[in-house]
């Protein structure tokens, strides 16, 4: 019965570990997505300097934002929890 439980146990970090990557993928992909879109108007081989400052900001902006929500949606499912 306990090698079950070490089998269950490595199951859902592996399974974990895939919704952390998939997220991170997924974060990715918005990043980018807007990123381009507000920062490239006419695509071609290579992207000017104010592209690249433009695109640059932009991902740092994005990442600050998400960081604030996650740390703000942590904060309050510890809070929750706690209440319980």
């Amino acid at each position: 019965m306990a090698m079950a439980n070490v089998d269950k146990g490595e199951l859902m970090d592996q399974v974990k570990q895939q919704i952390a990557v998939a997220n991170a993928q997924e974060l990715l992909t918005q990043m980018t997505q807007k990123c381009f879109k507000k920062c490239v108007n006419k695509p071609g081989t290579s992207l000017d300097s104010s592209e690249q400052k433009c695109i640059s900001m932009c991902m740092d902006r994005f990442m600050d934002s998400w960081n604030l929500i996650y740390r703000t949606y942590g904060q309050r499912l510890q809070r929750e929890q706690s209440n319980f």
